[in-house]
C-alpha cells in the first residue's frame, strides 16, 4: 500500500521534519505546499498516519 501526503498536510499534522528526513530534503530545496510525497505502509505507520 502507498500513502500520499502533501507538504501542507505534513505541516498541518506536525510531521514535516520527519518527511524532510525521510526524503533527504535540504534547506535549499524548494517545496510547494501541494507537492506530494508517496510513503510506504511502513513509513505511514512510523509517522502514525495509519494503524494496523
Amino acid at each position: 500500500m502507498k500513502i500520499m501526503i502533501t507538504a501542507q498536510e505534513a505541516l498541518d499534522r506536525g510531521i514535516w521534519i520527519d518527511i524532510v528526513q525521510l526524503f533527504g530534503l535540504q534547506e535549499e530545496d524548494t517545496i510547494m505546499p501541494g507537492e506530494q510525497f508517496i510513503l510506504t505502509e511502513e513509513q505511514a505507520l512510523q509517522l502514525n498516519l495509519i494503524r494496523r
